[in-house]
């Protein structure tokens, strides 16, 4: 009987050892080819809590609060736009949506959002959020500008480390189709 008892806590201990994911669903949920990597990896579900981070820092943009937004990016933050610009760091983050904000006035809304995980070539778990979020403002001429934005958003210790946005103009039934 004593060693059923052994055995038992050994096999706990090992299945708690085992984990892929630590805390999280271990499905395998799709493939991913991750920054440096040439071979797919298996994209597994993610932490859902980066949700609220995400909605908070969404909020913050609309409330155009750079305090809030400094507070979630990480220090060593990253950003690739739909037309290819980046920015790297925090602080330039910060100053780009400063002086956007005193002549913009954007909105988003959260559309879905999608929590993922991977392992990238470290073996270390990357916990991914991706978002579908409509972006809207007026140009300097008045005319109203509408793009569905898709957010993916890469979280590090509960701050942002980097997002890719990737867009797409509001439907035109009229407008005649190309790619």
């Amino acid at each position: 009987m004593k060693n059923i008892y052994h055995l038992l806590f050994i096999g706990i201990l090992f299945i708690g050892c085992n984990s892929n994911i630590s805390n999280e669903n271990t499905t395998e949920i799709g493939s991913v080819l991750l920054d440096e990597s040439s071979e797919m990896t298996p994209l597994f579900a993610g932490k859902i809590s980066n949700q609220e981070i995400w909605l908070r820092y969404i909020q913050a943009h609309n409330d155009k609060n750079l305090d809030i937004i400094a507070e979630i990016n990480a220090d060593d933050w990253e950003g690739y736009t739909a037309d290819g610009s980046v920015v790297k760091g925090s602080a330039a983050h910060i100053e780009i949506l400063d002086n956007w904000f005193k002549s913009a006035n954007p909105k988003w809304e959260v559309k879905w959002m999608i929590a993922n995980a991977a392992k990238n070539n470290e073996g270390v778990v990357e916990q991914w959020l991706t978002t579908g979020n409509d972006y809207s403002d007026v140009d300097e001429n008045g005319n109203e500008i509408f793009e569905h934005n898709v957010h993916d958003i890469m979280f590090v210790d509960g701050k942002i480390k980097k997002i890719n946005v990737y867009s797409r103009a509001k439907a035109q039934e009229s407008a005649e189709f190309s790619y």
